[in-house]
């Protein structure tokens, strides 16, 4: 996928997930977007494990697709949940 590709996957994605994940994330632009594509990543990687059984760090899955972009809506969620758990060990 291209540079440009990726931008918009992850502000479509992070966007996505953070209307859909409860409560308030904070962040701009910049953070909706590099939290979508991490959240692409994550969301690749398990796809994946689920469905060859290996533990690959990849985007696989993760395209300007409809069911790419629900993974990386997914991934984004359970970066945003990670994302809390650190903030709030480190704040304590």
């Amino acid at each position: 996928m291209s540079i440009i590709a990726w931008v918009v996957l992850g502000l479509l994605a992070g966007a996505i997930a953070k209307a859909i994940y409860p409560g308030y994330q904070g962040g701009g632009i910049l953070s909706t977007m590099i939290l979508g594509i991490i959240g692409a990543f994550i969301g690749g990687t398990v796809f994946t494990l689920l469905r060859t059984g290996t533990l690959q760090i990849t985007s696989a899955g993760a395209g300007l697709t409809v069911p790419g972009i629900l993974v990386a809506v997914l991934g984004a969620i359970i970066a945003i949940y990670l994302w809390g758990l650190i903030r709030r060990s480190s704040n304590a």
